[in-house]
């Protein structure tokens, strides 16, 4: 099973058209050898916005144009991909550092910190790292905490509706990758028939983006995250957490909403919530159904 098919959902810098009259400002984040571009909109408390993939353009405009009701929301282009740096440190430490540099150049010395996939994994590293900065931790549809987190499940369940010939195909990729010989236009290729199979009902799935991908980058945050799952970074860490928590996840999700039930478990206080009859990009499935969770958790918190 080839990387980009197991693990992630991700997409590009917008994945459908903006909301009329809404508004959006391009910020700028100094980093090691280079700048981390984002974008910021909405009113209320500060929450940043971790992207899916790894190694895949940013996607989350429509939900950071969801939250920015009750929230201010930043986004930003993880780095490996344009318009942020291209090259440096792509490790799960390297992707904390460049969070926490968002968070400073906006000004923010605490956030909320909502993640979606990998994304999620990332919120959950930042949390145990860097708990001062966080406010409130939330992983939507998240791999999970404990190894694998769900990634040989994901790839499996993303897998079963392929024809033979698409079949082959994914083999003839996984098997160029491990031999270090995959490219960026292979393994969207192989996203590409997959992407359906995100969501809770494929026939209905939204249009895929034209994503773009950063495959070395993608390789080695991989590599990070196996090497974090075999240290227990995660295992260690979170149950030390004191702030409020969120795992938000779709019952019909490709990754195993008991990945999501085995990560809660770790933290003090989570509120848990496993929406039904949704995928992985809760969001799109059923809009305004991750802003109504927000809202319960900014009314508690």
């Amino acid at each position: 099973m080839p990387r980009a098919s197991a693990r992630g959902g991700g997409g590009k810098r917008i994945l459908f058209p903006m909301i009329a009259g809404t508004s959006e400002r391009e910020f700028h984040a100094p980093v090691a050898g280079g700048e981390i571009v984002g974008w910021v909109r909405g009113i209320g408390p500060p929450a940043l916005l971790l992207h899916g993939g790894p190694g895949i353009s940013e996607y989350l405009a429509e939900l950071a144009i969801e939250l920015s009701g009750v929230m201010t929301v930043a986004r930003y282009q993880q780095r490996g991909l344009p318009p942020s740096v291209t090259e440096g440190d792509r490790s799960v430490d390297g992707h904390v550092a460049d969070a926490v540099a968002v968070l400073d150049a906006l000004g923010w010395q605490r956030a909320w910190i909502i993640g979606h996939s990998w994304g999620g994994h990332l919120a959950m590293h930042l949390a145990v790292v860097r708990p001062e900065r966080v406010t409130v931790l939330a992983a939507l549809d998240a791999l999970g905490a404990l190894p694998d987190g769900g990634a040989a499940a994901l790839g499996e369940n993303v897998a079963q509706g392929l024809t033979d010939a698409q079949r082959v195909r994914l083999d003839e990729y996984s098997a160029r990758e491990e031999a270090g010989e995959g490219t960026a236009e292979e393994w969207l290729e192989i996203f590409r028939m997959l992407w359906p199979y995100y969501f809770a009902d494929p026939a209905s799935a939204a249009p895929m983006p034209d994503f773009r991908m950063d495959l070395e980058g993608h390789l080695a945050t991989w590599s990070s995250i196996a090497q974090h799952f075999e240290g227990g970074t995660l295992e260690r860490g979170l149950p030390r957490l004191q702030m409020p928590a969120l795992v938000l996840h779709g019952d019909a999700s490709p990754i195993p909403y008991a990945e999501a039930e085995r990560g809660a478990a770790l933290i003090q206080g989570v509120r848990l919530r496993i929406l039904p009859g949704v995928g992985h990009f809760a969001w799109l499935e059923q809009p305004g159904s991750v802003r109504r969770e927000m809202e319960a958790l900014l009314a508690s918190a």
